[in-house]
């Protein structure tokens, strides 16, 4: 249930749902009809701009790192963390945009950077004469955050740059979609066994056969016939995908569990913030990379 969900049933008991919160919230728990809304406008927009004009694509993954690595700190800093945003965020857009001239080693010149600069940043952060209280923890975090958002974002955008570039990421994103839509269906229809219940009651190993089977298909086809490379190629990338998207979802499952709420953010109807939208998309990226550099 988002934040939206649970003003509106808010004083309706817990085990007495209401008619319209029935109507509008599957048996996972999302607003279906803004959900699918949201899903429909934004994989539009993507497959506009990779059909049209793919280096815009490069701006996408830049804007959404910034967005949903401004979420995620605002959070950890509502559960007291001291993250260095300012170095986070400009050092978020260098791993982004240095892999325009200098590819991978730019997304990795980026990273180190800024380490570096948020490890002086909160070193510095109560002057010269204090020493900074959970430098430890908060630089153990930071660094977190950085792989996590735009240097995994980073290798989503690797992927724009060969001729093909456009297929590749059309590989991605297809391939998270199927893993999404063959978990939920299968869950929804058969899921009786939880998987890791005690991080995400919802997931079970029947929506995990589902997301196996679709994603594998769909990788398979996507390779195939936007790649033109061999279909072999796309079971190791469906299988890959699969469970990057999956640990992808529960990681941040965890992270919000950890931080008591719900979602990161209310940006997107029927998702939360963005980065519950693309939670598991960034691994998937690496993934996704990874396999089609090495096996393509």
């Amino acid at each position: 249930m988002t934040d939206q969900q649970a003003g509106s049933v808010a004083n309706t008991p817990a085990s007495e749902p209401t008619n319209e919160a029935v109507k509008k919230a599957g048996r996972a728990g999302r607003n279906l009809p803004a959900a699918i809304a949201v899903g429909v406008g934004l994989g539009g927009s993507v497959i506009a701009i990779l059909l049209f004009a793919p280096k815009v694509w490069v701006g996408v993954v830049a804007a959404a790192m910034a967005v949903a690595t401004h979420e995620v700190v605002r959070r950890l800093r509502e559960g007291g963390y001291s993250v260095p945003v300012v170095p986070l965020l400009i050092g978020g857009q260098a791993m982004v945009w240095l892999t325009w001239p200098f590819g991978a080693a730019g997304a990795l010149g980026g990273f180190g950077g800024t380490v570096v600069l948020c490890l002086i940043w909160r070193l510095l952060s109560g002057g010269l004469s204090a020493a900074p209280a959970n430098y430890t923890r908060d630089v153990s975090v930071t660094i977190f955050l950085a792989a996590w958002m735009p240097l995994f974002g980073a290798f989503g955008v690797l992927l724009i740059y060969p001729p093909d570039g456009a297929g590749r990421v059309f590989c991605l994103m297809l391939g998270v979609v199927a893993s999404d839509i063959g978990g939920y269906t299968a869950g929804v229809l058969f899921g009786k066994h939880p998987m890791v219940p005690a991080i995400s009651p919802k997931k079970s190993w029947e929506g995990l056969a589902g997301s196996l089977v679709l994603g594998i298909v769909v990788s398979v086809l996507a390779v195939r016939f936007l790649l033109d490379k061999p279909a072999w190629v796309g079971v190791p990338l469906g299988i890959m995908l699969v469970i990057t998207g999956t640990l992808g979802d529960l990681v941040e499952s965890q992270v919000k569990r950890d931080l008591g709420i719900k979602d990161m953010g209310t940006l997107l109807p029927g998702h939360g913030g963005l980065m519950d939208r693309i939670d598991s998309v960034l691994p998937s990226a690496v993934a996704t990379w990874i396999v089609l550099t090495l096996l393509a």
